[in-house]
């Protein structure tokens, strides 16, 4: 397993850069100290590699914004704070959005974890009356799609300190709510991100 931690830990160190999107199994493998045929015995290639990656990166901060989001009482805010939590993120730390950029150009964006949470979200906005498109799907693309080009800007170059809530009152709109209450709901206060409690720390209390 420390051989494997390692590949994925000299991954991340190059996905995690600007041109990281051209890695090649043999910088990764250069980087973790292993052989080509040693890289082969953890991963059968980039794809699963890119995914296995895209699931360390993302999982632990997902299920932080999962939980956060739980609390808010309709999709319109936990799809609206999602997006600024993750702007947020890249914006503070760049080599984390630069991974997500670099793993999303040729693979589900950002994981597939996101990728279906971000459809349920969708959905759920749906059901509730809220978001006014003809499919899960188009709603979807239409969040990650304009969240990933946001998170490339925030990346690359300065943006205005209120460009999470911009963007992402602009995909609530998008989305089918009226401009007047995606502006409001987008620049509601940001609640505080909090990881959700293991099961074993939950019943000790």
């Amino acid at each position: 397993m420390r051989t494997r931690a390692n590949i994925l830990s000299a991954a991340f160190d190059i996905f995690g850069e600007e041109q990281g999107l051209f890695a090649r199994i043999e910088d990764i493998a250069t980087g973790a100290g292993v052989t080509r045929a040693t890289f082969y015995n953890h991963f059968s290639g980039m794809g699963e590699l890119r995914e296995a990656l895209s699931y360390e990166v993302t999982h632990d901060f997902l299920a932080a914004v999962t939980h956060t989001i739980s609390q808010l009482p309709d999709a319109r805010k936990r799809a609206a704070v999602a997006v600024r939590f993750y702007l947020d993120r890249a914006r503070s730390d760049t080599r984390w959005g630069w991974s997500m950029l670099n793993l999303s150009a040729s693979g589900r964006i950002f994981g597939a974890e996101t990728y279906e949470q971000a459809e349920r979200t969708v959905q759920e906005g749906m059901d509730e009356g809220h978001f006014l498109i003809p499919s899960s799907k188009v709603g979807r693309d239409i969040l990650l799609g304009s969240t990933l080009a946001a998170m490339g800007s925030v990346t690359r170059e300065e943006t205005a300190a209120d460009y999470p809530e911009i963007v992402s009152g602009y995909i609530l709109h998008a989305l089918g709510v009226s401009f007047d209450d995606a502006k409001r709901i987008a620049s509601m206060d940001l609640p505080e991100l909090l990881a959700p409690r293991n099961d074993a720390a939950a019943s000790a209390e």
